[in-house]
């Protein structure tokens, strides 16, 4: 089962309303590197070395990344953005269950 990129939209606008993002690559590398994110988005196509930097700091940090179906202009559009977004750290999904729909994509 993968992840509909509508379902995506609809769990990620509840985490924009009731829990905390933090928005661009930079800020998200910085996150992963803490420990601090519960979630990485990257969009499909993101500069290949952020994409990098963010696989490896994921995988050590044992953080779930999600790769966005879409470019980071569609993603921006998403988060209700003007401007794209190549990459986001999800610190709190608030009452959205993102996260687990990620994992469950995953283990598949």
């Amino acid at each position: 089962m993968s992840l509909s990129v509508s379902d995506f939209a609809r769990e990620l606008q509840m985490v924009l309303k009731t829990g905390s993002v933090v928005l661009g690559s930079k800020k998200a590398l910085k996150l992963v590197k803490l420990g601090k994110a519960k979630l990485i988005i990257v969009s499909l196509n993101a500069p290949p070395e952020v994409k990098k930097d963010l696989k490896y700091y994921c995988k050590l940090s044992n953080i779930p990344l999600y790769v966005f179906p879409g470019t980071n202009v569609e993603l921006g559009a998403i988060c209700g953005k003007p401007f794209s977004v190549a990459a986001m750290a999800i610190i709190d999904p608030g009452q959205s269950n993102i996260i687990d729909l990620i994992k469950e994509t995953e283990v598949r």
